[in-house]
């Protein structure tokens, strides 16, 4: 067998591919649904926080900075793996799943309300004043003239951060989510060749590769503007 021929086995092996494809395509609806769920929540988390933010109460703006410090600190890794097996020592016990996507969620959420605060207080102080001239109180300025500015400013960093948050999802394999990751390893184990590895390689490509596409064009399109 030639150097090629051994690599087309290693890798691109027929056999394992057609054996284990059908679980590692469960473990990418596993990865698309909890990757929905992570940028449905967080964003919508950190939407809420930067908003509360606005009104600048201390205490308020306080709690919500030490969350988004902390949250932005920490390593993923060692908050899944601290909550997994730290909660059940208190009588909480949470589906590998729900851990995965709590702490994901947190952490895109904290980089959301700094990423939207950001571009709140980037907005000029005349908005503010020329929408309550109008007859607007706070809350009306800040969700209809603010807010949309705001967001058309983060959109390419918000991308961005929901991209490279979402793709964490394969660090549910340390505590059995069935990802992507998980399914391909597993099948590695089992067949003794690195083709499922491969196949999972594929699937992340194919799966987050319109999304880095759809960022590097918001990125040309608004980062440059100012609403």
């Amino acid at each position: 067998m030639s150097s090629f021929e051994r690599f087309l086995d290693t890798f691109f092996n027929a056999t394992v591919l057609a054996k284990y494809a059908p679980a590692i395509l469960s473990g990418v609806g596993v990865t698309v649904w909890l990757s929905m769920l992570i940028i449905i929540v967080g964003m919508a988390v950190g939407t809420l926080l930067a908003c509360l933010r606005a009104y600048r109460l201390k205490p308020l703006a306080f709690l919500i900075v030490i969350y988004a410090d902390i949250f932005r600190a920490l390593p993923p890794l060692v908050m899944i793996l601290l909550i997994f097996f730290g909660l059940p020592s208190v009588g909480i016990t949470l589906s590998s799943f729900m851990v995965l996507f709590a702490v994901l969620a947190l952490i895109l959420a904290a980089f959301a309300e700094e990423i939207l605060w950001a571009g709140i207080t980037s907005v000029e102080k005349g908005q503010w004043e020329a929408a309550r001239s109008t007859g607007l109180d706070f809350t009306q300025t800040l969700v209809f003239v603010v807010l949309p500015q705001a967001m058309r400013l983060a959109i390419p960093p918000l991308t961005n951060r929901a991209i490279a948050i979402t793709k964490m999802t394969a660090l549910g394999t340390v505590i059995g989510v069935p990802d992507i990751l998980n399914q391909a390893s597993t099948a590695q184990s089992f067949s003794g060749n690195a083709s499922p590895l491969m196949l999972a390689a594929v699937a992340y490509v194919l799966l987050f590769l319109p999304f880095v596409i759809l960022s590097r064009w918001l990125e040309n399109r608004y980062s440059w503007r100012k609403a």
